[in-house]
């Protein structure tokens, strides 16, 4: 028997059977990656803009593009269809005031960081203003967090509607690549299709994943002529193309959703289901030490490499978010990373879960 299973019940939903505290392994190494990947692209474009030059970790960063959020975005879709028919109020609280909990917490200091820096250039007017900008229009690297109650609040809101015709318009929006200039309009027209799709289509992805556990050598194949695909695209600057983009956005969710499940099967690399297990902890996190990181390191010049320095900044954005945490655990400062009581609409719910939609 596999550490983890799934099956499907008389309803077509997935039935997800998990060992620990009702985790899937699969799923955390899934968004570990994922995570890591965002740090990643953060961290390399912070170094190269800092030094002014490009290293091999932008070849990394392009060729995982096509599918870093829309990956994130699917897989937090997968467990939806669990908590969508609970009343408004729970289901506000579980996926509107949990992230927005969070969201003002970590903008504030987020500006309070960077508050210095803009008022010299332009002034604490300026700073006032893009401060009360960022509830209308998402600040920085937390717009992923803003955009979470975005959707799930507007997939609630449309079950009315045939899925299809939502899953056709949302796949319209992503493929015109509108681009206004505001962050909601730009991000949704861009991701809300592959949130819709993990919800939709939840029970595929169990039974893919279930297949690339019970047929590991097919599933390696696969990777590597999606591999071939996804890097030619990228590289000629295909990727971008309509129905190229989505195409790619798809299959290189599907491919990670592989890669994770095959890592779980042999328990290799574990760092990576611990990122994933704590990957909005690192998502909150990570801009301290990655831009702390950066600045030491490209003023005491110890890396010359800038591929070199950008995967070192990498590593510090992910362990240094998570050393964080540890530090505030158990601790006043806990309400950074859990939050409160008084910050809760609706009874908590004691049974354990399975990976929420973050």
């Amino acid at each position: 028997m596999t550490r983890n299973e799934q099956t499907m019940n008389r309803n077509g939903t997935a039935t997800v059977h998990a060992a620990g505290a009702g985790r899937l392994d699969w799923v955390d190494y899934a968004k570990g990656i994922c995570i890591v990947m965002v740090v990643m692209m953060h961290s390399v474009n912070g170094v190269e803009s800092a030094t002014g030059g490009t290293g091999y970790m932008h070849h990394v960063v392009e060729f995982a593009r096509p599918f870093r959020m829309p990956d994130f975005f699917l897989i937090s879709g997968l467990f939806l269809a669990r908590v969508i028919d609970r009343d408004w109020r729970t289901y506000l609280d579980r996926k509107v005031v949990h992230f927005a909990y969070f969201y003002v917490i970590w903008v504030t200091i987020q500006f309070a960081f960077k508050a210095h820096g803009i008022a010299a250039e332009m002034g604490w007017a300026e700073v006032v203003r893009l401060y009360l900008l960022s509830y209308i229009d998402p600040f920085g690297t937390l717009w992923f967090i803003y955009m979470l109650p975005v959707f799930f609040v507007t997939i609630k809101a449309t079950r009315a509607l045939p899925p299809a015709l939502i899953w056709i318009v949302g796949a319209a929006l992503e493929m015109a690549h509108v681009s206004t200039g505001w962050t909601v309009i730009d991000e949704f027209a861009a991701r809300f299709i592959y949130i819709y799709t993990g919800y939709l289509f939840a029970p595929y992805v169990f039974q893919l994943a279930g297949a690339v556990r019970k047929y590991p050598a097919r599933a390696l194949a696969g990777l590597a002529a999606w591999a071939l695909v996804n890097g030619a695209l990228t590289h000629y600057g295909h990727a971008n193309l309509p129905v190229v983009s989505l195409a790619l956005g798809l299959a290189g969710a599907c491919a990670i959703v592989s890669v994770g499940t095959l890592l779980a099967r042999r328990h290799w690399l574990d760092f990576f289901r611990y990122f994933g297990e704590h990957s909005i902890v690192i998502y909150l996190a990570f801009f301290l030490p990655m831009s702390t990181a950066r600045v030491l390191l490209v003023k005491t010049g110890v890396i010359h490499d800038i591929g070199t320095m950008a995967a070192v900044v990498t590593l510090i954005g992910v362990t240094g978010a998570v050393a964080i945490w540890w530090a505030c655990r158990n601790t006043r400062l806990n309400f950074l990373f859990e939050r409160p009581d008084a910050f809760w609409i609706a009874p908590r719910n004691p049974a354990p879960r399975l990976q929420p939609a973050e």
